[in-house]
């Protein structure tokens, strides 16, 4: 994805990234390849899960 801007939020440092037809979308820096080191483990199920709620209102956004 493409990065546009950053914002630092009250959970820290987040990426507001084009999402394609949906719009953009606003990442938390831990969940790209942009921050710190990656994990060495695979993303987690409940990394997944959030990403998936966030897509999910972005796409809500923009069903009306």
């Amino acid at each position: 994805m493409r990065v546009l801007f950053e914002r630092r939020l009250a959970g820290g440092l987040a990426l507001s990234c084009e999402g394609g037809p949906l719009g953009s979308l606003m990442l938390p820096l831990a969940w790209t390849d942009r921050g710190p080191a990656a994990a060495v483990t695979p993303l987690s199920y409940e990394v997944l899960v959030e990403l998936a709620v966030e897509i999910a209102a972005v796409a809500s956004r923009h069903a009306g």
